[in-house]
């Protein structure tokens, strides 16, 4: 069982910058592939990049690449999303997420668990 909690959402103006956390329980974090969603008012929950265990393979969706870099920090079991370049079509409810296995899956459906989102709203 691995409960995961988001901090690091808010406000920014779009150009910004935001770097959101994950911090994760449980002694197996290691285990456990992680993943970043979002989901904006009325949309279906979107994949934005997932990372492997030890954090030596990472993959993102191609509407936040060279933007958005997903990391871990095993030692503090916690998992990171930082955000430059932000747009206002960023803005949702981002979601941390996790799964067993070894496979950077990309459909919400495939990960075990799931934290309670943070907002993130960039202004024009």
């Amino acid at each position: 069982q691995v409960h995961l909690v988001e901090s690091g959402g808010g406000l920014v103006q779009a150009g910004g910058s935001l770097r959101l956390s994950c911090a994760a329980s449980g002694r197996t974090f290691s285990s456990y592939v992680m993943a970043w969603f979002r989901q904006a008012p009325g949309k279906a929950r979107e994949f934005v990049g997932a990372i492997s265990w030890g954090g030596g393979s990472t993959y993102g969706a191609d509407s936040v690449k060279g933007r958005f870099t997903i990391s871990r920090d095993n030692a503090k079991n916690t998992v990171y999303l930082q955000m430059n370049s932000l747009k206002p079509e960023d803005t949702a409810v981002y979601y941390c997420a996790a799964r067993l296995g070894s496979r950077l899956a990309v459909r919400p459906d495939d990960y075990n668990y799931w934290g309670q989102g943070t907002q993130v709203t960039v202004s024009s």
